[in-house]
């Protein structure tokens, strides 16, 4: 564009209009920045050894299981989900870094015609102290999907103590760049034998739960833990049942952290108690040290607990079993192994399982330490059939990565 300036003054007029021309650039410049700045702050949104379980016959199950369509087609997809914010969650921020991935599993979704009107990622996963909030709403529903018949100063009291990012957060730092990949181990016998141990620890994330023996399986299993999930029940149980495996502790480490189970009130107590480093007071658990499960470093930050909405959330679109219609309708929930990966799945950007159950289950043993085979066992609280369709399901869509063989 050619300007005309006179003769007399030129260098004047013409030195105004530009100047003009770049103070007006700057600005519009500036603006834009400050404005791509902001968008990179974000306020955070983000066993068969259950109690009192019975065990039924396989014929039972395989009958219930034929009746899962492949498809889910029966599960509730338009269920009214609590919104999160309702919440608070707008107390904490966090300067959370762009995600990189391309090929998430967010990405992925919007283009599924099935799973994407099922998958909810604004659920809150985790539960902390002001969801307290939700005290008159959640004591409708029994454990783990509320607080029906629990102490509300039990629980009050344990989630009080749930007040840093780290609670709220299933990440303490994300990675800068690319994709967020977890791996989740489950005990099934498929991995005896499967050399998985570095493809396993090569995720950035690794979840274990209940009898998560490494030692003497290093090379099928791997050695890496940055989670390890159950409910005080289970894990209790697994210290008693497969110590003779090699399942003498707990993991323990500085980097770990432990996600409760919200299953029962010995939940909460053990949380409360392992935070003040304290004996738990009462109930089935009464003197016991939580620092003897999780370590002399048991601090409110190595600790996260499942949200009530998120556990009823993940059984009403996902695993909605038939038992739900039986007499052990009370003592259904999805199985640990099952709660870990669907964590995984709405908090990682890409997720594989492994040692989790397959259509040739019969092959293997019912957990991949055992010497002897012995053959996977069904119980009432648990519909494992219902969940390996799923399983296979998500890894035929590209969702997640299961490992079969």
């Amino acid at each position: 564009m050619k300007v005309f300036c006179p003769r007399a003054p030129r260098l004047n007029r013409c030195g105004l209009f530009w100047m003009a021309i770049v103070t007006l650039s700057t600005l519009l410049l500036g603006h834009y920045y400050t404005a791509e700045d902001r968008r990179v702050t974000v306020t955070s949104g983000s066993s068969s050894l259950q109690q009192g379980a019975l065990r039924l016959g396989s014929k039972i199950l395989f009958k219930q299981a034929a009746t899962v369509s492949t498809n889910q087609e029966n599960v509730h997809r338009r269920e009214k989900v609590p919104n999160p914010l309702e919440a608070g969650r707008t107390n904490i921020t966090h300067e959370k870094p762009v995600s990189l991935c391309i090929n998430s599993l967010k990405t992925k979704l919007k283009k599924d015609s099935h799973y994407g009107s099922l998958f909810n990622l604004d659920v809150p996963v985790l539960m902390w102290d002001t969801h307290l909030k939700s005290w008159d709403r959640l004591q409708k529903w029994s454990p783990p999907y509320g607080w029906k018949d629990l102490s509300q100063s039990v629980v009050s009291s344990t989630l009080k103590l749930l007040n840093q990012s780290a609670n709220s957060w299933m990440f303490d730092a994300k990675p800068q760049a690319g994709c967020l990949r977890c791996s989740v181990v489950g005990n099934g016998g498929i991995l005896n034998g499967s050399r998985q141990g570095k493809a396993i620890d090569a995720h950035d994330f690794v979840f274990r739960l209940n009898g998560a023996v490494t030692e003497g399986f290093e090379e099928d299993v791997g050695t890496k833990t940055s989670f390890y999930g159950f409910t005080v029940n289970t894990m209790k149980n697994s210290l008693i049942g497969y110590q003779v495996y090699g399942f003498k502790k707990v993991p323990q480490s500085k980097e770990l952290r432990y996600i409760f189970i919200p299953s029962d009130l010995r939940d909460y107590l053990m949380l409360k108690s392992a935070i003040l480093g304290v004996e738990v007071p009462e109930g089935n658990d009464a003197g016991d040290m939580p620092q003897s499960y999780f370590g002399p470093e048991a601090s409110a930050h190595k600790f996260k607990i499942l949200h009530p909405d998120f556990i009823k959330y993940l059984t009403d679109r996902f695993l909605k079993s038939n038992l739900l219609k039986s007499q052990f309708a009370n003592l259904y929930m999805p199985s640990t192994g099952a709660l870990m990966l669907l964590t995984a799945l709405h908090t990682c950007d890409q997720v594989s399982a492994y040692g989790f159950i397959t259509d040739n289950y019969r092959d293997f043993s019912d957990h991949y330490y055992e010497p002897v085979k012995k053959p996977l066992q069904f119980y009432a609280n648990h519909d494992m059939l219902l969940e390996s369709v799923l399983w296979k399901s998500l890894h035929q869509r590209g969702l997640l990565w299961l490992y079969q063989r």
